[in-house]
């Protein structure tokens, strides 16, 4: 091995201890990542901000304004209040109900906004119809992460990951083309968590103590449950040095931190990313603080229904299938042909509609900024960096020489399979963009010199960076619902760990029959 091999994989070592140990943002990690590699000259200035100017890490950023406009419009949310089933009912025929339509949205949509608009609401419905929201939490953020496999713009990691393959100098995936293999593996996923998340999954939580929403002593105050986000400025700082009352004007109950409930000793507690506090808080809090991106959700046990005209909800729908159907379109023959000067793609169409929805007031275009994921953005821009430089410095040839000469004898298939699960392994450790970034490379390298067609391996990653439900720390959305269900850590294992393996069998089996090598 040469030097810059050498020092990638220190590197990158180093990169996957500092994402577990999560005391950075990932973005500054993987920035930091790319700025070594280069001071050693691996990566060359034009390469390190080539993802910067990606046009799908732009789209990424137009989409967390799309849905935002969808999100204030109350669409979803009145939608999804109409779905639920009134009056008696179980949990697996209302999982029947729900969980489809949730994939079928979050094909579309940022999976995060529709996770904070949902939880609450099916945690309220649970409980009116006297089911364990626990029982419905963990498969929302499920199908929702499922759901995100179908289409393009379904999750930024397929949209990395197609930027990665235009980079590489092949045709771009189209919008539905990885629906392909996205929907039988979201339906093998959904008829998993319909039949067995219910013994699966607990009754309750563990050490939960009676949560009843009661009125406080003092007049006025009411229980608000608060999921930290990332922006909160006590994250890894104890609760007592942040003094939480006098920031925010609320008294700290109790404490949902891995899935335990904390209810003394609490100025001991260390705060994190994804913990519910349960809050002493009067109507003023969701009304200040429910549009910050301080907490991932706010809920307080009464329905919110905000002053929200039924024009807005119509110019929503109506530009999301103008979106949607504009990008399908446009990769039609004929359009490219009647119009070649005009690449009428998904990047075309969002932001036609980014540009309505601000002007139409669908969001405050004073505040845009606030909307965007900015650490999700660098994340993605330092990935396409990253995965040059595992290139550059040849350490994807030898990975994949390696990993060749490991499967000698069994075949490509083999290693079509050894590289969903490096990519799955990755995925339950570090962010789902970084993992698509270290695999991508050796995935293309492993095709290149077997000679095969590359798109069975380009899908591969795509699913398996996807396939976030072994632990409740590996994706955002899995850590708001720990909080609000009051899940242990064991429980997304139990649950997560065969899901996965359910996904690993039916992509392997489909996708060298949908793309033969």
């Amino acid at each position: 091995m040469n030097f810059e091999i050498v020092f990638v994989l220190f590197v990158l070592a180093g990169m996957i201890a500092a994402l577990i140990w999560d005391k950075m943002r990932p973005g500054m990690v993987l920035f930091t990542v790319v700025v070594l590699f280069l001071c050693v000259g691996i990566l060359t200035p034009k390469e390190t901000l080539e993802g910067f100017s990606n046009k799908g890490m732009i789209t990424v950023a137009m989409l967390f304004l799309v849905s935002e406009g969808v999100r204030q419009s109350g669409m979803l949310a009145l939608l999804f209040k109409r779905l639920l089933p009134k009056g008696k009912t179980t949990v697996a025929k209302s999982q029947i109900r729900l969980l489809p339509v949730l994939a079928g949205m979050s094909a579309f949509l940022n999976n995060t906004p529709m996770v904070v608009i949902f939880a609450p609401i099916i945690k309220r419905w649970a409980e009116s119809v006297r089911l364990p929201s626990a029982k419905f939490l963990i498969p929302l953020t499920f199908a929702v992460s499922l759901g995100g496999v179908c289409t393009l713009i379904g999750t930024s990691t397929n949209l990395v990951v197609n930027g990665m393959i235009m980079e590489a100098g092949y045709e771009g995936l189209s919008m539905f083309e990885i629906a392909k293999i996205g929907v039988p593996v979201a339906i093998a996923g959904i008829l998993f968590l319909v039949l067995f998340s219910n013994k699966l999954l607990p009754d309750s939580s563990v050490n939960s103590p009676d949560n009843s929403i009661v009125e406080d002593p003092k007049e006025g105050l009411h229980i608000i449950e608060a999921v930290l986000g990332p922006r909160f400025p006590g994250i890894n700082k104890k609760l007592g040095e942040f003094n939480f009352t006098r920031h925010y004007g609320a008294i700290v109950k109790e404490v949902k931190t891995g899935g335990q409930y904390v209810t003394t000793n609490l100025d001991d507690v260390v705060l994190s990313e994804g913990d519910t506090l349960v809050l002493w808080a009067d109507d003023s809090f969701i009304t200040t603080w429910g549009d910050s991106r301080v907490f991932l959700t706010l809920a307080n046990g009464k329905e919110e229904e905000p002053p929200i005209s039924n024009k807005k909800r119509w110019l929503a729908l109506i530009l999301f299938v103008f979106m949607i159907t504009g990008a399908t379109l446009g990769e039609l023959p004929a359009f490219k042909e009647a119009w070649p000067e005009l690449k009428l793609d998904m990047f075309f169409f969002v932001c036609i509609t980014m540009v309505i929805m601000a002007w139409a007031r669908m969001f405050p275009a004073r505040k845009y900024t606030k909307y965007i994921s900015w650490d999700i953005l660098i994340t993605i821009a330092c990935a396409f960096a990253i995965s040059k430089a595992i290139e550059n410095s040849g350490l994807a040839a030898v990975a994949a020489k390696f990993i060749i000469d490991m499967s000698a004898t069994t075949g490509v298939h083999t290693l079509l399979a050894m590289t969903f699960l490096i990519t799955v392994l990755f995925s339950q450790l570090i962010t789902n963009n970084a993992a698509a970034a270290l695999s991508f490379p050796v995935a293309l390298s492993v095709a290149g010199q077997l000679g095969v067609n590359p798109m069975p391996f380009f899908m591969v990653t795509c699913v398996a960076a996807s396939t976030s439900f072994c632990t409740p720390i590996c994706y955002q959305t899995n850590m708001i619902v720990q909080g609000l269900g009051g899940y242990s850590f064991m429980d997304f294992v139990k649950i997560g760990l065969p899901l996965t393996i359910l996904v690993f069998l039916t992509t392997i089996f489909l996708v060298p029959i949908i793309w033969p090598f």
